[in-house]
């Protein structure tokens, strides 16, 4: 991450994104993430969880859950407890959380094993994912597209780490994880630009440690 000032076309991307994009994505993945979470989880990380609002809306549909979050850099506006890490080693014991959330987080590390081993270590059960999925260089090129436009105003560290379906089932594995649940189905975007933003770029999981 980067902390110089945006430039006025990064502002007004940022603006734009916000208005046209930010408000369906975030009640869509809150809707598709609260099943998700077992019914008897009490505790969830979120990690990378920015200012919070996916988290906030998943608080919403399930009031029973205690929610906290981290960060490399906390953002002071952020909607939900969250302390800083350093992007590798999540500060917590083993088994602190009944659930570890990833929203659009692991695309963005270099190392997509170390940062969800970290997370296997510390949930009791389970954790749930939303990323990417790239099967070919058009994939890869429209996921980069859709990261620049969405993260670069921000300054987020773009690695553009894209997986395949294959490559996921590998980084599961390597962590003692299973995918019990896995869905394509996310209408983030409305009809005609789901055509090409949306397919079967994205995807939603709820992983259990073996």
């Amino acid at each position: 991450m980067t902390s110089s000032p945006r430039s006025w076309p990064l502002s007004w991307i940022a603006r734009s994104h916000r208005a046209l994009v930010f408000g369906r994505r975030a009640r869509v993945l809150a809707d598709a993430l609260a099943p998700l979470i077992p019914a008897e989880a009490r505790s969830v990380l979120d990690i990378g969880c920015g200012d919070g609002t996916i988290a906030s809306l998943l608080a919403q549909h399930r009031p029973d859950l205690a929610i906290e979050g981290v960060e490399v850099i906390p953002r002071p506006s952020c909607q939900i407890p969250c302390r800083a890490f350093d992007g590798a080693q999540l500060p917590f014991p083993n088994r602190s959380f009944d659930v570890c959330l990833f929203v659009d987080v692991l695309h963005h590390t270099t190392d997509v094993t170390q940062l969800l081993r970290e997370a296997a270590r510390v949930s009791r059960s389970h954790v749930v994912l939303k990323d990417h999925l790239s099967e070919s260089s058009f994939d890869h090129a429209t996921l980069r597209a859709m990261d620049w436009v969405g993260n670069r105003p921000h300054g987020v560290t773009l690695t553009y780490n894209y997986q395949s379906l294959s490559q996921w089932q590998q980084h599961f594995a390597a962590c003692g994880l299973q995918a019990a649940q896995l869905s394509t189905a996310l209408p983030l975007y409305p009809f005609p630009f789901s055509q090409l933003f949306g397919r079967k770029l994205h995807f939603v999981a709820q992983l259990t440690k073996r």
